[in-house]
């Protein structure tokens, strides 16, 4: 194995990547080697990732219908669909729930 390292502690060299003949040869390969011998990380970029966003899943929610319209006028006044609008409400509720104040009994 070449010596990557001199007393410094700086890398002199690196070992080149070899090509694959497919997928099952290079994750042996990956598997037996050390990365840090063919790739210096001191000149990687930082990657910034997005926040993923959380799964979601579909319900059926039957409410009165003079809620929903009431929610429709509260989600046209902020500019905002009503299904966000009640997730919003749902998340605010939440959170006060398992944040709030403890409950008096």
């Amino acid at each position: 194995m070449p010596e990557l390292w001199h007393k410094g502690g700086l890398r002199i060299g690196m070992k080149k990547i070899p090509r694959w003949a497919n997928q099952d040869s290079e994750r042996e390969f990956r598997a037996r080697h050390n990365s840090s011998e063919y790739i210096d990380s001191s000149k990687a970029n930082r990657a910034v990732f997005p926040k993923p966003k959380p799964s979601l899943k579909a319900i059926s929610l039957r409410l009165p219908v003079s809620m929903i319209e009431e929610l429709k006028l509260l989600a046209n006044q902020r500019d905002v669909p009503y299904q966000s609008l009640l997730k919003i409400f749902l998340a605010e509720r939440i959170r006060k729930e398992l944040h709030g104040a403890p409950k008096a009994e």
